[in-house]
């Protein structure tokens, strides 16, 4: 003997949940007509729908929606890394929010998760030798990588892997290629 279909089960709770909470619209989107909801009052109506073993609905997969929501998850998850890696690496509060649109209150709560020091004061300043050695890891990766000192994405890029590989504060190196490229030295 075989079980009642739990597709059917699955649509028949979903409608009574919708109505139940008065979304009869739902329930229309799904298919059903007024005369299969009022079906759905009557307790021996329901329990046949609800045990038969005919599969009496469909299920069908909208791909293009699909697509978009896994597309989405993986930008968030995107995003989520690049904010975790600019925090790391000592991205001002002003940074993040104008790259990725979070509050401050958010910015430090991230700060919390990640279990970063809270930032206290104005950001260090590079000593001579500090600059020396940025303007030469710089001047390379621009020739090769053909960055654009205009295209913000590209030099926040740049900034994040130069500052991780000297051990610099992201939010020092930025500001730094930003005197730079306004006295026009880049």
């Amino acid at each position: 003997m075989t079980n009642p279909h739990p597709i059917n089960q699955a649509v028949i709770a979903q409608a009574l949940q919708d109505l139940r909470s008065g979304q009869l619209r739902r329930c229309k989107a799904m298919g059903f007509a007024a005369e299969d909801l009022a079906a759905l009052k009557e307790p021996v109506l329901l329990s046949a729908l609800l045990y038969t073993r005919v599969l009496w609905c469909t299920v069908q997969i909208n791909r293009n929606v699909l697509q978009r929501i896994l597309k989405q998850a993986g930008e968030v998850e995107h995003e989520t890394a690049m904010i975790d890696r600019m925090l790391r690496l000592g991205a001002s509060t002003e940074m993040v929010a104008r790259f990725h649109g979070l509050t401050h209150q958010e910015i430090a709560l991230r700060r919390n998760v990640l279990g970063l020091p809270k930032r206290k004061g104005r950001r260090p300043v590079l000593t001579e030798q500090q600059d020396i050695l940025l303007w030469h890891r710089l001047q390379p990766q621009l020739r090769t990588a053909g960055i654009s000192t205009g295209d913000e994405s590209a030099m926040l890029k740049l900034s994040l892997d130069l500052a991780e590989k000297l051990s610099f504060p992201v939010s020092v190196v930025w500001a730094t290629l930003h005197e730079w490229i306004a006295d026009g030295l880049i």
